[in-house]
């Protein structure tokens, strides 16, 4: 049986966590809150994030380089209320399954893109972007 249906989010080795990101790079995009709390997505990635690749280009470095990178643990899943509702963190905190173009479903990173899911080819670059009221988009939450 897969692991993430044996074990809770909490019992999750790293490896195992770290594998159930599905490289989407919805996570980060830009957001805005509104004042009634609805998550407003943005096409305006972080500076890190290279949108052809989908890849964060200093993973290692991307909490110190960007202080306002946010960590997912088990404990923030449950809090973070901006992540994309195909996020496997999210399905799983939520008592979910993995959606089929899932790569650990499907055995294949390319499934989310055929499936709609990933920035890749969707983004600018923070750096590029101006006012973010500007970049909103409805494909990404």
């Amino acid at each position: 049986m897969a692991f993430w249906k044996q074990k809770s989010l909490q019992e999750m080795t790293q490896k195992e966590w770290e594998s159930l990101c599905d490289g989407c790079g919805k996570c980060c995009l830009n957001k805005l809150m509104t004042e009634d709390d609805d998550v407003l997505y943005t096409n305006v990635a972080c500076r890190l994030l290279d949108g052809e690749t989908v890849r964060c280009t200093r993973y290692d470095d991307r909490f110190r380089l960007v202080p306002d990178c946010v960590r997912l643990t088990p404990e923030t899943v449950a809090k973070l209320k901006w992540l994309p509702e195909t996020c496997a963190y999210r399905l799983l905190n939520e008592g979910q399954d993995l959606p089929d173009w899932h790569p650990l479903i499907s055995g294949r990173q390319e499934s989310v893109e055929e499936a709609g899911i990933s920035v890749r080819g969707r983004v600018i670059s923070e750096r590029d972007a101006g006012p973010l009221e500007h970049h909103l988009v409805d494909w990404a939450d």
